[in-house]
């Protein structure tokens, strides 16, 4: 599992990684809501572990904002603030759970546990980005009910920029997931094109779009 933790007290957020470490959890920190909205935005992360009183901007701004770029990795407010209109609130944001300073630690881990197993089995065995899903099981995609036809690479490929969508998958992180080694950026670029053939020549909405000096991101445009 990893967690983004996303709080201002460092001696909280270490006690926390300290104790989840030992069940094998990996965590990347933000110490204010800025910076937690950016790695939020541009990792992948099983659950996102959040604050609401955080310098810049606070938890609930966070949040929403998260959600408003389709970002639905499971959200676990923690506060001190326990009335019901603060949860209501947080709830509202697009929270997914809440829990009330102080918590015991085992508590926490359930919760955070119990969070990544329903995400995991709200994706099921697709996933779906516009008209295009991805069959995880039979190794098929559609654009609609067209079946396209991809290569083993291809389809890899395309199951990277599918499960980091709507956020952009850098150069570096498509060669580490899908080669696992170095590979030439031309070989990149090759294999990109062949893609697009597949999945977006013969329609009328491209998908797959690079962004200059960084990566391709996958998703439609509006």
């Amino acid at each position: 599992m990893i967690v983004l933790m996303i709080e201002d007290d460092k001696v909280l957020a270490s006690a926390l990684s300290d104790y989840l470490a030992l069940d094998n959890i990996e965590f990347d920190y933000a110490y204010n809501g800025e910076s937690g909205l950016n790695l939020a935005t541009r990792h992948q992360y099983d659950v996102i572990l959040l604050d609401i009183m955080l310098p810049k901007l606070n938890g609930y701004t966070v949040c929403q904002m998260l959600r408003e770029r389709g970002i639905s990795t499971p959200i676990l407010m923690m506060t001190a603030r326990d009335s019901l209109d603060d949860k209501l609130e947080g709830f509202c944001a697009g929270a997914d759970d809440y829990v009330t300073k102080p918590f015991a630690m085992a508590e926490l881990y359930a919760r955070l546990n119990a969070l990544v197993k329903r995400s995991k089995g709200q994706v099921a065995n697709k996933l779906q980005i516009e008209d295009l899903t991805l069959d995880l099981d039979k190794h098929q995609a559609f654009r609609g009910k067209t079946p396209l036809e991809l290569s083993p690479l291809s389809w890899k490929l395309l199951l990277v920029l599918a499960q980091h969508s709507p956020s952009i998958v850098t150069k570096e992180e498509l060669i580490q997931e899908v080669w696992g080694e170095e590979t030439s950026a031309n070989n990149v670029k090759v294999q990109i094109h062949k893609l697009r053939q597949s999945v977006d020549k013969p329609f009328s909405q491209p998908l797959i779009q690079s962004i200059s000096k960084v990566g391709f991101v996958l998703r439609g445009v509006h």
